[in-house]
């Protein structure tokens, strides 16, 4: 009886259960869109680390697996680690950061695919020209530039001579000489990238230049791929942590005003119950049933509304940012989305709760 007054209740009040139902999957679709871009970013940079071929990563003093190294890596060194054993190719490259979160990266294009294999080609070739430059299929989809067209980076007016497949370090690279020139930094890269002969002697290979490199960042790819998580992004977490916290913060207020002009709304039929003989329990279950159905209806909006945001920032921009699905955070989220709309249910219980019948029913 009691669970078809509530669901008569939300039924009757469409459009004010709708809303705030709909309230309530914002906060849980914002949670679940922070997590998906952080996830599916950190996610592209591994596949894209990972995709070049190199077993060791070489990285300046000073600096971290995930950030930007800046380029005061002596190129000369490629020609030090090549007389390594087990080491085959040693191959530099120099990423310079653009505006947002674009960057554009400089390498020998001889030496890099000799490295990570020949690009795959959608249209057009390698470099032919001084300012060419070589962009993605993502970047492509996402700034409509193809072969032809010009990208404005550093000042410089970049020619697109060629179109690959996405996966291979960067979106966007042009020749290693020329960015060391228009940085005004010759002979320097942001790091290197080492082949062995044998994976198996990769720990023995990074031993050996940590003992000639002891200031250098000497990583495994597994050892890299292994750093792109929330927890080695600095402030990353504390950032996701403050969105949850103020999407609790929404969800209390939303329901909150919700229950409470509910509780106005019904003051006569409260009364009504009371005088029946409904005890404060009793009102009070009704109220948190239907901040439970409201919550509930928000987690699944919330869920339905990530993949759609989901989709819109992989179709729109995703040279720039990528997100994923995270299907582990759904259980968060709805504990998130209860904890919050039982909090903003309590006060407007209580206050049903304690009317009194003879009150609630003279009430106009």
């Amino acid at each position: 009886m009691i669970n078809r007054l509530v669901f008569e209740n939300l039924r009757h009040r469409k459009v004010r259960t709708g809303l705030s139902a709909l309230s309530i999957g914002f906060q849980v679709t914002m949670i679940l869109a922070i997590v998906g871009l952080s996830q599916g970013m950190l996610k592209d940079s591994a596949d894209r680390a990972k995709g070049v071929g190199a077993d060791i990563w070489v990285k300046p003093p000073s600096t971290s697996a995930i950030q930007l190294s800046s380029a005061t890596m002596p190129e000369k060194m490629l020609d030090a680690f090549m007389l390594q054993p087990h080491v085959i190719r040693a191959v530099g490259s120099y990423t310079v950061p653009l505006s947002g979160l674009s960057t554009l990266t400089g390498i020998d294009y001889q030496k890099f695919t000799g490295l990570s294999g020949p690009f795959k080609f959608v249209e057009g070739g390698p470099f032919q020209g001084k300012f060419d430059v070589i962009v993605d299929r993502w970047y492509q989809e996402t700034y409509h530039k193809g072969v032809g067209d010009t990208v404005k980076a550093l000042e410089k007016e970049w020619h697109v001579c060629g179109v690959v497949e996405p996966g291979k370090l960067a979106r966007m690279f042009v020749p290693l000489a020329t960015l060391q020139d228009v940085m005004s930094n010759p002979g320097k890269v942001s790091q290197a990238l080492l082949k062995l002969d044998n994976p198996k002697e990769t720990f023995a290979v990074i031993s050996a230049l940590k003992v000639e490199l002891p200031e250098y960042k000497i990583y495994s790819v597994e050892e890299l791929v292994s750093q792109f998580s929330v927890e080695n992004v600095p402030g990353l977490k504390a950032f996701i942590n403050v969105i949850v916290g103020l999407s609790i913060i929404v969800g209390f207020l939303v329901v909150s005003l919700t229950m409470y002009t509910t509780v106005l709304e019904r003051t006569r039929e409260i009364g009504i119950l009371k005088a029946l003989g409904a005890s404060p329990g009793d009102i009070m279950g009704i109220l948190v049933r239907e901040t439970l159905l409201l919550a509930a209806g928000g987690w699944f909006a919330g869920i339905l509304l990530s993949f759609g945001a989901n989709w819109a920032i992989n179709h729109f921009v995703r040279a720039s940012i990528q997100s994923v699905i995270t299907p582990d955070w759904w259980p968060i989220v709805a504990a998130i989305a209860v904890v919050a709309s039982l909090l903003g249910a309590l006060y407007p219980g209580m206050r049903a709760a304690r009317q009194d019948a003879i009150e609630a029913l003279s009430y106009e």
